[in-house]
């Protein structure tokens, strides 16, 4: 079962406090996701790093119940 847009990014702020979250259903199909995330938790991380936090507030859920996301992170 896809998660919901609303699911998604309740998610990605739960993991990381503070932090803006667009999102954007790329399909329309609640599977594909485009992603900007600014978090200050980011600070002194390399992107990598910046996306593996966005990813394990996922616990588990990516590429299972959420097929795809485009990510891009920032510092804020």
């Amino acid at each position: 079962m896809p998660l919901c847009i609303n699911t998604v990014q309740k998610m990605i702020e739960d993991a990381l406090p503070g932090a803006e979250v667009k999102l954007k259903d790329l399909a329309g199909d609640n599977d594909h996701y485009e992603a900007v995330v600014k978090a200050s938790q980011f600070k002194g991380k390399s992107m990598v790093e910046q996306h593996q936090m966005v990813y394990a507030a996922f616990k588990g859920k990516m590429g299972t119940q959420l097929h795809a996301l485009a990510l891009k992170t920032y510092t804020l």
